[in-house]
C-alpha cells in the first residue's frame, strides 16, 4: 500500500500562515502595553504557534492506518517518563493499544538572538533525546518496538539567520563544515547529525520569512532535513505499526 503524505505540502503552507500572524500579533499586543519585548519573547511565548503543523501530523497518523491511535495535544497528557528527570513533556504523542507509537517536539526560532538560542535550541534536542532513549532502554515504555521520535523546526528567513558566523575555539580547532556557517546552515547539520547519531528517527528544519503571513511560503536546507523526509518517515512508520498492531 501507497505512503498517504496527507497533501503535507499545502497544509504546511496553511501552518506557516497563521505561525507568522500569532506571532505578529503578540508582537503587535506587547508594544500597545508598553513593555520591551526581550528578544521576540513575546512571540515565543504566545502559545499556538505551532498547530498548524499539530494538525498536519495529525492527518498523516490518520491517512495511514491509525484512525483509531489515541492522538494526545493537550498539555495534561502530553508528559512521557524520563530516564534523568522524571517526566519530559513533547508537543504530540501517538499511542495506539497501549504503545507509544510517536513522539513529536515542534520548535521555531526567529531573530534577532539567533546565536544564544541555537546554542539553547541544540542542548535541548540532545538532551531530550538521550533522556528518551534511555527511558526507553529501561522499559519505561513497557517492552515494545522503538517508537517514532520527531523532531521539526521552523526558523525565520532573514538576513540575520543566513549571514555566515565567526566562531573562535581557544585550544581546538572547530569541525569544518561549521566553519563560517549561518545559523540556517547550523540547524541544517543539527538535524543532520541528530538523525545520523539516531537520536531522533527524523529531525527536519523549515525555513519561512515573515512575509509568509500572506503566502505561507516556506523552504527546506536539504533532502535529509526536508519536511518531505519528516512526513514520509513518519507515514512509513505509521504505516508500519498499524500492519503490526491493526488498525
Amino acid at each position: 500500500m501507497a505512503l498517504d503524505l496527507a497533501d503535507y505540502e499545502t497544509k504546511a503552507r496553511k501552518a506557516v500562515q497563521p505561525f507568522w500572524k500569532s506571532r505578529a500579533k503578540a508582537k503587535r499586543k506587547q508594544s500597545a502595553s508598553g513593555m520591551a519585548d526581550q528578544g521576540e519573547r513575546s512571540g515565543v511565548t504566545a502559545g499556538k504557534n505551532m498547530d498548524g503543523f499539530l494538525s498536519l501530523i495529525t492527518d498523516i497518523v490518520k491517512a495511514n492506518g491509525l484512525a483509531k491511535a489515541q492522538i494526545h495535544r493537550n498539555r495534561a497528557m502530553l508528559t512521557l517518563p524520563g530516564y534523568y528527570r522524571p517526566t519530559k513533556l513533547w508537543d504530540i504523542l501517538v499511542l495506539h493499544k497501549g504503545e507509544l507509537v510517536a513522539a513529536i517536539e515542534l520548535k521555531s526560532q526567529v531573530g534577532p538572538s539567533f546565536g544564544n538560542n541555537f546554542n539553547n535550541r541544540t542542548e535541548e534536542a540532545i538532551g531530550t533525546a538521550h533522556d528518551f532513549w534511555t527511558a526507553y532502554r529501561e522499559g519505561a515504555f513497557g517492552k515494545q518496538p522503538r517508537p517514532f521520535a520527531g523532531w521539526l523546526m521552523l526558523v525565520e528567513d532573514a538576513p540575520e539567520s543566513r549571514s555566515p558566523v565567526k566562531d573562535n575555539s581557544s585550544h581546538f580547532d572547530i569541525f569544518e563544515e561549521f566553519k563560517g556557517a549561518s545559523y540556517l546552515r547550523r540547524y541544517d547539520l543539527l538535524c543532520q547529525k541528530l538523525a545520523q547519531e539516531q537520536l531522533y528517527t527524523t529531525a527536519s528544519v523549515m525555513t519561512s520569512p515573515r512575509t509568509s503571513a500572506k503566502t505561507g511560503n516556506y523552504a527546506t536546507l536539504s533532502p535529509m532535513t526536508s519536511l518531505t523526509t519528516f512526513a514520509s518517515s513518519l507515514a512509513g512508520h505509521i504505516a508500519a505499526t498499524a500492519a503490526r498492531l491493526g488498525k
